[in-house]
């Protein structure tokens, strides 16, 4: 297994462009400057013994040297030893809803992205639970399968938008659904979902299934987004805004939190209701109900022991460093007798 630890170091490698062009301006400089005092010639007979190969290959050194130590930087890993790790933890699915309502700004800077950043939070406070994501929209998708991986997860978390589902609507009931199916067939106490959404159902099944769920031991809290007065839903066209969504008639379409509906889901599924604000999302709530979850035993392997290999890289950079600071930009003493000993042949 291979990993890099530092991976901002990796902009560092478009320095080494720049590195180049200083390089090859500083040369022709020189060669102007050398123009400028008097015939080329001339003067290339006055310092006989310098070496334009040797300078071109001392600036090559340099480069490379500037190159090894940004991958020292970077510090590549070799995982070495593969661990079959007991964890203790509960099975969380996550429900977000993608469907346009979610634009609204109601909640700053949108419904969506304050439940991304809500969700950023809830993963970093979880403790070797598992967690899977699906967005939802007319149709339920699974974005992120099940897993211990919390960095996959705010990756996937990163990528979702809007454009996701084709189709549009809202159906809560085929989320929660589409969830169910996602925990497998393992039996206990230790499965819940948290159905991320303003609440605008556009079916009937939403209840029905948190019923279902919960004879299935899965427990079921749901976190409002946006606020009773509602918001417009913006239109943009790459970043700049060019009106709201309107109805046939012509009217601006305002989307409303459903409290509720969410508050009937969450009481079907023994769990709770969270509305969210600006200042705060209802995370510790949340989190409180999913502590007090069955843990359940599981392995999963992974990598235990990771060796960095950046003194390697660190130690190839110095010792590049060092011959070009002992290397000269004269031509070698057996190089210039045997140039001397060619002109004497003719």
């Amino acid at each position: 297994m291979f990993q890099l630890e530092n991976t901002y170091f990796i902009y560092a490698f478009g320095l080494i462009p720049i590195f180049i062009l200083v390089i090859w301006l500083v040369s022709k400089w020189r060669k102007k400057s050398l123009h400028a005092f008097g015939d080329i010639t001339i003067i290339q007979h006055l310092f006989p013994d310098l070496s334009k190969p040797k300078r071109i290959f001392k600036s090559s050194l340099y480069i490379l040297a500037f190159t090894f130590l940004i991958i020292g930087l970077i510090n590549p890993q070799v995982g070495t030893k593969l661990e079959e790790v007991k964890r203790k933890g509960a099975d969380l699915m996550i429900c977000l809803d993608v469907s346009n309502s979610m634009k609204a700004e109601d909640l700053q800077p949108n419904r969506l992205e304050k439940s991304k950043q809500a969700l950023s939070k809830l993963i970093d406070k979880l403790e070797g639970d598992r967690i899977g994501i699906i967005v939802f929209g007319g149709e339920a998708y699974v974005q992120l399968p099940i897993t211990t991986d919390y960095s996959a997860a705010k990756l996937f978390l990163e990528s979702i938008s809007t454009d996701l589902i084709p189709t549009q609507g809202t159906d809560i009931g085929k989320a929660i659904h589409m969830a169910m199916t996602s925990f497998g067939k393992d039996e206990g106490k230790n499965k819940a979902i948290v159905i991320i959404t303003d609440g605008e159902d556009h079916e009937e099944d939403a209840t029905n299934a948190a019923e279902e769920a919960v004879e299935k031991g899965i427990t079921i809290h749901t976190i409002g987004m946006g606020s009773a007065e509602g918001a417009p839903i913006p239109l943009y066209k790459g970043t700049v805004r060019e009106g709201f969504r309107k109805d046939k008639e012509g009217n601006t379409i305002v989307t409303k939190l459903n409290e509720p509906m969410l508050q009937e889901i969450a009481r079907a599924g023994n769990g709770i209701y969270v509305r969210a604000s600006n200042s705060d999302t209802g995370l510790n709530n949340i989190m409180d109900a999913l502590e007090k979850l069955e843990k359940k035993q599981f392995d999963s392997k992974m990598y235990s022991d990771y060796e960095d290999r950046f003194q390697w890289f660190i130690a190839i950079a110095f010792l590049l460093l060092l011959i070009e600071t002992l290397l000269t930009e004269r031509k070698s003493k057996l190089y210039q007798r045997l140039n001397l000993f060619g002109n004497e042949k003719k």
